[in-house]
């Protein structure tokens, strides 16, 4: 991780979302994010898009899904997690 004053890139900004977003952050990390979305339009989307998948996988009950859905959920979760760490 880069230190805590210098200027975020992008890719370090997506890599603090979850942090961000849980409240998991120091004071100085969260200034320094939230400095990069002020000047990042494309980063200020992604935080956007993330809420709304919170939001709205916050209210899906596992039970209401199908095998298949929880099966195609399971996959993608495992592909990104494979791919991240690349």
């Amino acid at each position: 991780m880069p230190l805590l004053f210098e200027d975020l890139v992008c890719r370090d900004a997506v890599e603090l979302v979850t942090d961000y977003l849980d409240g998991a952050l120091s004071w100085r990390q969260r200034r320094r994010f939230e400095r990069h979305l002020r000047a990042c339009p494309n980063c200020q989307a992604y935080v956007a898009q993330i809420r709304t998948m919170v939001s709205t996988l916050g209210r899906v009950e596992p039970e209401a899904l199908s095998p298949e859905a929880r099966e195609d959920l399971v996959d993608l979760f495992r592909d990104f997690h494979n791919d991240s760490g690349s």
